[in-house]
């Protein structure tokens, strides 16, 4: 995307990467009272509504940081959109909860909704990946938590205490076996890059 296609609004984005409190401040006043809105009017309540808005800050952050988020619509309609998608699925899990949905007259235009749907992707492969992540051994955890935390295998082998030629191999079998029960997963073929 060129810097020409991207939205003005991009702002916010970098805002939340470079922890900007007036720029947080600012999602605060001037968006999250429309998704408040919404969920209450929509069998939710205050204390639901502010927990959409900040899983759904998280899920931007994490974007942003990992994928390098490039915003091309408003900010107001990917993060209502992502917003009100998040608390549909809270709906439709709550199995006492009879969903009613009162639907306002809001135009998504094709960007915000494709930007919407790649933030969403992007959350449900970070949720397998840890799934899956927490179902290794102890020692794969910890080889490989100080493998994305440490830049050269050099310093892996040196913290764990372990050769170098170990912490390669190990490294390679751990993020062999993680792959396999990831794509292993019945999950993985709907949300597959």
């Amino acid at each position: 995307m060129t810097k020409k296609d991207t939205h003005p609004d991009q702002r916010y984005i970098e805002g939340l990467l470079a922890n900007n409190s007036f720029i947080i401040r600012s999602i605060y006043e001037d968006f999250a009272p429309k998704v408040i809105n919404y969920i209450c009017q929509n069998n939710g309540d205050r204390d639901a509504a502010q927990d959409v808005i900040q899983e759904v800050l998280i899920i931007i952050f994490k974007q942003a940081q990992h994928k390098n988020l490039v915003l091309s619509c408003p900010f107001d309609a990917y993060f209502f959109l992502l917003c009100k998608r998040k608390w549909l699925n809270e709906l439709k899990k709550s199995s006492g909860t009879v969903v009613t949905i009162n639907e306002e007259t809001t135009s998504i235009d094709d960007k915000t909704s494709e930007e919407a749907q790649a933030t969403e992707l992007f959350e449900e492969q970070e949720q397998l990946f840890n799934q899956m992540f927490e179902k290794l051994g102890k020692a794969c955890k910890d080889l490989l938590k100080t493998a994305f935390q440490t830049k050269s295998m050099e310093e892996v082998a040196q913290k764990l205490n372990v050769s170098y030629a170990y912490a390669r191999k190990k490294k390679s079998l751990c993020i062999g076996n993680l792959t396999k029960m990831i794509k292993e997963s019945p999950m993985y073929n709907r949300i597959k890059p």
